[in-house]
């Protein structure tokens, strides 16, 4: 059975594990949205590290990633090797 997956299409392969119904259920409702919000807190970890390097001032980030200066400050002492 598993030589036939790289054929069948994700729909397909969804539908055959029955994951169509779990992705409707709760917990997976929430586990997604725990990954996007870690997702975008890992890419604002990624700009503020570029802009430091580029030289912009903690005010200048926060008001660019929508985040308090204090936090900014924060994330940017933790991100110093």
């Amino acid at each position: 059975m598993l030589y036939k997956l790289p054929q069948l299409s994700l729909e397909e392969i969804e539908q055959m594990l029955g994951l169509s119904e779990f992705k409707q259920t709760r917990v997976y409702q929430e586990a997604k949205q725990e990954g996007v919000e870690e997702g975008k807190q890992i890419s604002k970890l990624e700009i503020l590290r570029r802009m430091l390097q580029l030289g912009s001032s903690l005010e200048f980030i926060a008001e660019a990633l929508n985040l308090p200066v204090e936090e900014v400050r924060k994330l940017a002492e933790e991100s110093q090797p």
